[in-house]
């Protein structure tokens, strides 16, 4: 038996909070009709009469309430489920759910005129044990005004049946009253909880939203920049190229020179291109911190930051910006946390340490993947480490990096990634025939003046 309560709480614990959230609404609501017939139903079987023909009708009047709540029961999923557009109106249920309630009404109706039972209030406490398993239902599948003026309806017709029956008129009163509550209780109850559910799915719909645009928005960017880059150069190189062909099938000895230029524009374009990209992954840890700060409040987690000011090396904020990047992207994927805490402070030995941490540890450790490990290799090259502590105690979970202040080693790029020292090394020895990059600028310009002036000089058909 314990096993199997931990089984389930580690079940429990491993949905999402929407999950829990959605699992334990439905699971209030499943019970609201037990929980209308047990505060209805004792109250009119203490004052029916003790004739044998009071108890069967009083008896058939509970078996009919039972039969109300196990189709309350399996209707109210199937209309939260209509409600929020994941399935089809339990109809079938409501109009079974209805006939029920109108056998239900005439019994007590023919208890109240044989003076079987109390003229009180009594008589509609036994339709109140079953009333809101016809109403929870009905406002799930219409209108919240129709639904509203149904249930009066039905209220006023009831009023009029016990009237028939000879009930006196204090009585109807408080017939109307239990009635007419019980009903609107039955109606925006479950209405509530189901539109409290929509708006949380939208919410986390919106949220998933904006995560796949912030990663579009980022791609945009950085196609631009590469645009900008490669489209001047890559126009020269093909109306080079183009003047060369021309040139080479004339027999020309021009045409040597201007493929050397395609080469020398090819190795810029190179060089420029590799400043884009360490650009790209070489962002400042102010910066991180901020789009960490920003990106995990969107998703409803509250962060604090407490930063110190520290002197460090281009490569250790670098390696620092990237372990807020990869800690914040494990919080939104693979925790469910509210709170979650970055320090940046100075550590022993001159160091500077980040910690991270967040208070959605899950039961289980999720599966390893490359981005830990990633890090780890980043932050080894500064002669740092990086450690993952699951507090269970406390329920966070902590991810600790450390790097020296002052030591500013070669970072090594995350898994998957190209090293672009690696890239640098292949053509090392014609680095130095590339241009500083204001005067690239000038040249390339110059360069379609000089080829289209080269191609109308030599007379190219």
């Amino acid at each position: 038996m314990i096993r199997w309560g931990r089984h389930k709480q580690r079940k429990w614990q491993q949905r999402s909070k929407l999950e829990q959230v959605e699992v334990s609404t439905r699971w209030m609501l499943l019970l609201t009709p037990w929980i209308y017939f047990v505060g209805g139903m004792p109250q009119f079987l203490v004052q029916v009469d003790d004739q044998q023909s009071a108890k069967t009708l009083s008896g058939v009047v509970v078996v009919l309430a039972v039969v109300q709540c196990v189709l309350g029961v399996r209707g109210l999923p199937r209309g939260i489920d209509f409600y929020l557009g994941l399935g089809e109106a339990p109809r079938r249920l409501l109009a079974a759910a209805t006939v029920t309630f109108a056998l239900t009404t005439a019994v007590v109706t023919v208890l109240v005129a044989r003076d079987w039972v109390g003229d009180a209030a009594e008589p509609a406490m036994a339709l109140f044990a079953g009333v809101p398993s016809v109403t929870g239902v009905y406002g799930l599948v219409v209108s919240r005004r129709r639904s509203a003026a149904v249930t009066a309806g039905g209220c006023l017709f009831v009023c009029c049946l016990f009237a028939a029956a000879g009930m006196a008129w204090p009585s109807l009163l408080g017939t109307l009253f239990v009635l007419g509550l019980g009903g609107l209780v039955g109606i925006f109850s479950p209405r509530c909880s189901a539109w409290y559910l929509a708006v949380m799915r939208e919410l986390d719909e919106a949220k998933e939203a904006q995560s796949r645009l912030a990663v579009a928005e980022e791609r945009l960017r950085f196609s631009r920049d590469l645009h900008d880059v490669m489209g001047r150069n890559l126009s020269v190189i093909a109306l080079k190229s183009e003047l060369a062909t021309q040139l080479a099938r004339r027999g020309s000895e021009s045409a040597l020179a201007h493929m050397e230029e395609v080469q020398r524009l090819a190795r810029q374009s190179q060089s420029e291109v590799r400043a884009v990209v360490r650009g790209y992954r070489e962002t400042g840890l102010e910066t991180e911190l901020a789009g960490a700060r920003a990106v995990l409040r969107a998703a409803g987690v509250d962060c604090r930051i407490e930063s110190a000011e520290l002197e460090l090396a281009p490569g250790a904020q670098s390696a620092l910006g990237w372990v807020v990047r990869e800690g914040a992207t494990n919080v939104l994927r693979h925790a469910e946390a509210s709170h979650c805490a970055i320090r940046l402070m100075a550590g022993a030995a001159d160091t500077a340490v980040l910690i991270m941490e967040n208070d959605g540890l899950r039961p289980e450790p999720a599966p390893g993947g490359s981005g830990l490990t990633g890090l780890s290799e980043r932050l080894a090259a500064l002669d740092g480490t990086l450690t993952a502590e699951r507090d269970e105690a406390a329920r966070l979970f902590r991810l600790r990096a450390e790097v020296p202040l002052s030591r500013g080693h070669r970072a090594v790029p995350p898994v998957g990634e190209p090293d672009a020292g690696v890239l640098a090394d292949t053509d090392a020895d014609t680095e130095t025939d590339t241009d500083t990059d204001t005067d690239a600028h000038a040249r390339a310009h110059a360069d379609v003046g000089e080829t289209a002036g080269s191609v109308r000089g030599e007379g190219l058909e």
